[in-house]
């Protein structure tokens, strides 16, 4: 399979999205020298905004557990999946029935009493076979189908872990109904972050450990695209076929030092 042609990083980019877990930290331990990499990504006056797929914590504890980390991040400036799920909802006006996590139930609201549309988050362990079921059946039904995320897996401080995407495809699978992704690939997620510092896609860059999800959903939307080697990467990501990153970095660091280092 041909590579999909990368847009070239020449001249240092206006605006940089970052991914958080792999990226940033890995479970409550900031990546080495990520801290610091941040700092130096401010002080170059960059506008940042964070993306993450993360649907098990409400925004607000995430922004408290990276700023105990050492990042210095605002709410504002982090993005994520049910968020993005929230946004759709009400703007199309929506009855959801919510599968989320019990973390987020508050942060989301609550399920409508006759729901039209099924949103499913990570729920991790708190899934079983009735909620599936329950979701299928309103999916038969007619109802539409919003996956906050459809990532594969995702690395936890004990080693890789199974994500919801295995979940979302089960659903579509067996009901025949395609889920609309609210987070990360979906291009519109990346595009929101980029209006709101005013920034093209070309002028951007986004900086991700998934070489589907983080770099080539940004290159498919015209954003070059940084695949560092932390996290959920595994050996070959950098040489994959069909999927050539704009920049290669070891780690976030080093990342943000070539970045920097451009005209």
């Amino acid at each position: 399979m041909a590579a999909n042609p990368a847009p070239r990083l020449v001249c240092r980019p206006r605006a940089v999205l970052v991914d958080l877990a792999g990226v940033l930290h890995v479970g409550d331990e900031a990546i080495a020298g990520s801290v610091d990499a941040l700092a130096r990504l401010r002080a170059a006056g960059l506008p940042l905004r964070f993306l993450t797929n993360t649907t098990r914590t409400p925004r607000r504890t995430l922004v408290a557990k990276l700023q105990r980390m050492g990042f210095a991040i605002t709410d504002d400036e982090l993005h994520t999946a049910p968020h993005a799920a929230q946004r759709l909802v009400r703007e199309r006006g929506l009855k959801p029935l919510y599968l989320v996590h019990p973390d987020l139930a508050a942060e989301m609201g609550p399920s409508a009493d006759v729901p039209d549309t099924v949103v499913l988050g990570d729920m991790g362990h708190h899934l079983d076979y009735a909620q599936l079921n329950a979701a299928f059946r309103l999916l038969m039904a007619g109802s539409a189908f919003i996956a906050m995320a459809k990532n594969r897996y995702f690395m936890e401080a004990d080693g890789l872990s199974l994500d919801m995407g295995a979940f979302v495809t089960g659903l579509e699978f067996s009901s025949g109904v395609t889920a609309e992704i609210a987070g990360k690939p979906a291009a519109s997620f990346f595009r929101t972050a980029l209006a709101e510092v005013d920034v093209a896609p070309a002028d951007a860059v986004v900086i991700g450990d998934d070489l589907h999800d983080d770099v080539g959903a940004a290159l498919a939307a015209g954003i070059p695209g940084v695949l560092v080697r932390t996290g959920k990467f595994r050996a070959g990501d950098d040489a994959d076929p069909a999927i050539r990153p704009s920049l290669v970095a070891d780690d976030f660091a080093d990342a943000v030092t070539r970045l920097l280092a451009l005209p």
